[in-house]
């Protein structure tokens, strides 16, 4: 009889990505009910789904390394050590939160984690994200910059001005998209006719791959490898990274437009229940030390709830502050 496949991942590895995809799924869950009770207002981009990538992608880098992404970014945030306090206290508008209270769902940001935030121009990161490789390039360092998108983002003009930047000057930096099929309601299909996106770093001859992002296997695998490439001189990589999007596009989308058949198919490939069962399988926990976990991370964030509940609202006098550089008086008149 053939013996099962030893898996290529250690007990560590399994546990980190198993309690970061926890504490992303129920921090997202609070943020829902937290909308839906109109404590949170304005844009809210779940990440409920998709939280394989972050998980795979924090175990493939160092904390040396820099990342940058759009405005669904509270997965990116809380995978690369940000509180959840600070995360949902912006999330509150809160003086707490990580941009003050100022940025919201969309711009979350950590110069201590080097999360350079999330963006809600569509797009507008993906030059910065070039940008900051080049920095990193000039100054010398090893540091790769992991610059995120989503699959509406690559029909921006700006994105094949940085790939071919990024080609001509062998720049440090990892393009991913993470394509969950839907822009906003629009469907991948309805607006190329390439659509196998990764297709796309071809025209610039860039190394370009497509990934299964519901697994954090392999998701660790591809982003590995496109950063050894990157810190070796190589430069970029483009990965398209399959995903899917339990919710709408964000509070305000009902997501009518995809049906039952289709979310029930994604479901059974959930990567938190299929890296639970590894988990379990190969005894790396226990069910109740998983149950423990996740008391844990819900008390977490209950405990964020509180903190945003109980922190101020921004002063004032901070209005113009890290917004304007320089005196702008006519700016109170």
């Amino acid at each position: 009889m053939a013996k099962a496949a030893k898996i290529k991942f250690n007990q560590e590895t399994y546990l980190k990505w198993y309690e970061i995809m926890l504490l992303v799924r129920r921090f997202e869950e609070k943020s829902a009910q937290l909308y839906g009770q109109q404590k949170i207002k304005g844009f809210c981009h779940l990440y409920i789904g998709q939280e394989a990538i972050v998980a795979g992608m924090v175990t493939a880098t160092t904390k040396d390394d820099k990342f940058i992404t759009a405005y669904r970014d509270h997965g990116h945030a809380l995978a690369l050590g940000m509180s959840a306090d600070s995360v949902m206290a912006e999330l509150y508008g809160k003086a707490t939160g990580c941009t003050k209270g100022k940025g919201g769902s969309m711009h979350m940001f950590s110069k201590e984690h080097n999360f350079i935030g999330g963006h809600g121009i569509v797009g507008g990161q993906i030059p910065l994200g070039a940008g900051i490789a080049l920095a990193e390039q000039y100054l010398g360092t090893k540091n790769v910059c992991l610059c995120f998108m989503g699959d509406g983002a690559v029909r921006q003009g700006a994105l094949h001005e940085a790939f071919n930047m990024a080609m001509l000057w062998k720049l440090p930096v990892v393009f991913i998209c993470e394509n969950n099929d839907y822009a906003m309601g629009t469907s991948v299909e309805r607006t190329t006719n390439v659509k196998d996106i990764y297709k796309i770093g071809s025209a610039y001859e860039m190394p370009s791959f497509q990934v299964d992002g519901m697994s954090c296997e392999t998701v660790h695998d591809a982003i590995d490898e496109a950063v050894v490439r990157a810190r070796n001189g190589e430069g970029p990589t483009f990965l398209e990274i399959k995903t899917y999007r339990y919710r709408g596009h964000s509070m305000s989308d009902p997501a009518t437009y995809r049906t039952k058949e289709e979310v029930a198919h994604y479901k059974t490939l959930d990567p938190l229940e299929t890296t639970k069962a590894t988990i379990l399988k190969e005894k790396f926990a226990t069910e109740a030390e998983l149950d423990a976990l996740e008391e844990r991370i819900i008390a977490t964030v209950n405990q964020s709830v509180e903190f945003a509940e109980n922190s101020p609202y921004p002063d004032p006098s901070e209005l113009f502050t890290d917004v304007y550089e320089g005196n702008y008086p006519y700016l109170m008149d």
